[in-house]
């Protein structure tokens, strides 16, 4: 049989070159995805067995989240403010104004912190730490740590992996925070919804099971955009336009793949945390 399937395509050239052509991208999805987990496990194993690199780890702590602080508590307030005025304008046609809090609440600390928060770290942090190594691997400096018997992913993909894996969950609590204050200056001083019940709806309905299903979503966003950017940087080449590239495919793969996990996170906590 495969004697047969030989000579068939070695007398079917086109044929043969079509499917060479049609094969030829899965082909390189396949290796892509395969490199990718290969990269995934080699720094987990680096995490564990390698020697842990402080001074890059409070360097990148500071970067990723320190610095990031300020947008992402601006962002937060101005996430509650807007989902607070537009429920507030829906409940108040069926008289449950009170409600506004509870709802901001769950909204915030189920989907829109660590949602919001990966998002604005693939577009802050993700980047940099794409354009960093690719620039380092464009230029040979990671050839250089390889030749002074430094694993460049010890040196330079642990640490940032590290602190991303910390800090986003930290970064989801101010946005928790900041969006939960400015939905209440909206509710009680712009919309008038008096502060009794919207305090008791609040502290009634919201548990803090809610706010753990947005730190787990926060660990885990934080572990995989980190590595999907690195990733990126790692094996960028072409110089210049190979950095610009791989500084952009961070962007957006990090991007999408928060958004598609966040489906199947949900989905996993909600059966963890039942309501």
């Amino acid at each position: 049989m495969i004697e047969f399937l030989q000579d068939f395509f070695n007398r079917n050239a086109r044929l043969n070159e079509a499917l060479i052509r049609v094969g030829r991208p899965f082909t390189g999805v396949i290796q892509g995805l395969g490199r990718f987990v290969y990269f995934c496990v080699e720094t987990v194993q680096w995490a564990f067995r390698g020697t842990l690199h402080v001074r890059v780890l409070f360097r990148e702590m500071m970067k990723i989240g320190v610095n990031s602080t300020v947008i992402i508590a601006l962002v937060g307030l101005f996430a509650g403010m807007v989902f607070a005025l537009q429920t507030g304008s829906a409940f108040r046609l069926f008289n449950a104004e009170s409600l506004v809090g509870s709802t901001v609440g769950i909204a915030l600390s189920r989907e829109l912190a660590p949602v919001f928060t990966a998002l604005m770290i693939v577009a802050r942090a993700g980047s940099a730490m794409a354009a960093e190594i690719g620039t380092m691997s464009v230029t040979e400096q990671i050839d250089a740590l390889k030749s002074m018997a430094v694993p460049p992913i010890n040196y330079l993909v642990v640490p940032r992996v590290i602190a991303t894996t910390v800090m986003v969950p930290l970064l989801v609590g101010v946005f928790n925070g900041m969006g939960l204050l400015g939905s209440y200056v909206v509710s009680i001083y712009l919309l008038q919804i008096p502060e009794g019940p919207y305090l008791t709806r609040y502290h009634t309905i919201v548990e803090p099971e809610d706010f753990y299903q947005g730190l787990i979503k926060g660990v885990v966003f934080g572990f995989i955009l980190s590595l999907i950017a690195c990733y990126k940087g790692f094996y960028t080449s072409n110089g210049a336009e190979g950095v610009g590239r791989s500084t952009t495919q961070a962007v957006v793969a990090g991007s999408v793949t928060v958004l598609i996990l966040n489906y199947f996170l949900a989905t996993w906590l909600l059966q963890i945390f039942p309501n």
